[in-house]
């Protein structure tokens, strides 16, 4: 199991940029892709970014490719999600989970607020 910590959230304005992070303990971190999701009030979970054990293979979700890049310090046991040109309906509660190979997201984070302002 892996238990994981978000962090970076905020208020900013449409425009603007934020860095989110996760942070992992517990089993070999390295070894787990990572995905990024995020939930606004009202609407289902979606998929946001993932990335592969090694960083070298990225996926994203068409409303944000482009917009956002994540990335992995696995000597850090860290994951980023780095969010440019933010929108107003990025607004939502973004959660990391990891994900063994061959497996399914089965460990996630508390989730972080992040509010885009129009």
């Amino acid at each position: 199991q892996v238990q994981l910590v978000e962090s970076g959230g905020g208020l900013v304005q449409a425009g603007g940029s934020l860095r989110l992070s996760c942070a992992a303990s517990g089993r070999t971190f390295s070894i787990y892709a990572v995905g990024w999701f995020r939930q606004a009030p009202g609407k289902e979970r979606e998929f946001v970014a993932r990335t592969s054990w090694s960083g070298g293979i990225t996926y994203y979700a068409d409303s944000v490719k482009g917009r956002f890049t994540v990335s992995r310090n696995n000597a850090k046991n860290t994951v980023y999600l780095q969010m440019n040109s933010l929108k107003p309906e990025d607004t939502a509660v973004y959660y990391c989970a990891a994900k063994p190979a061959g497996g399914d997201y089965n460990d996630w984070g508390q989730g972080t607020q992040v509010t885009v302002s129009s």
